[in-house]
């Protein structure tokens, strides 16, 4: 999974630098001091070199932690949850939904339920190329309220149907 690769190479990073037990929870650590110029620098030169990036605007963060949320509900937890997607977020970053939207909105230039969506159809995806589900059950696992709504999603997404883009990938394997 990436974002435990993530948690221990910042996590390491971070002992490297003289911190010992500190919690990495979704890209975010809370230093009990302020890091020293020089320290800083090394820190953000080591996750830089890892692929990752010291980030220090609070809205960047949150942005980057609401992504972050989104991304681990869809793609690595076997069961999304039962509640509005709103609720959830608003829930697990104990903030205002609508001041997290409008943040997210600010820097990404796409709302947050479009984010989620444009995952949930990389997931939809994904399931589709495994070929272990069937749509209807696609559709189930991931809360579609049906099979039609999902299609339409996807279509509106993609350009095509679901069944016309595992169609394209199976041509596409065949034919290398």
């Amino acid at each position: 999974m990436v974002s435990q690769r993530c948690k221990k190479l910042v996590s390491q990073e971070l002992e490297n630098l003289g911190f010992k037990d500190l919690k990495v929870e979704f890209g975010v650590v809370d230093l009990p001091e302020v890091l020293s110029l020089e320290k800083r620098l090394l820190l953000a030169e080591s996750l830089h070199r890892s692929g990752l990036e010291l980030m220090e605007n609070k809205k960047d963060i949150l942005v980057e932690r609401i992504k972050n949320l989104i991304i681990e509900m869809i793609h690595h937890s076997d069961d999304l949850p039962k509640t509005n997607y709103s609720d959830y977020i608003s829930d697990k970053m104990n903030q205002d939904y609508t001041y997290l939207s409008n943040i997210f909105s600010e820097k990404k230039g796409i709302t947050i339920l479009q984010f989620t969506i444009l995952n949930k159809i990389e997931k939809v995806k994904e399931l589709l190329l495994y070929n272990e589900l069937n749509l209807s059950e696609i559709s189930y696992k991931l809360h579609y309220s049906s099979i039609g709504h999902l299609s339409n999603q996807f279509k509106k997404v993609t350009g095509m149907s679901p069944t016309d883009y595992k169609r394209m990938k199976v041509n596409r394997n065949t034919n290398l």
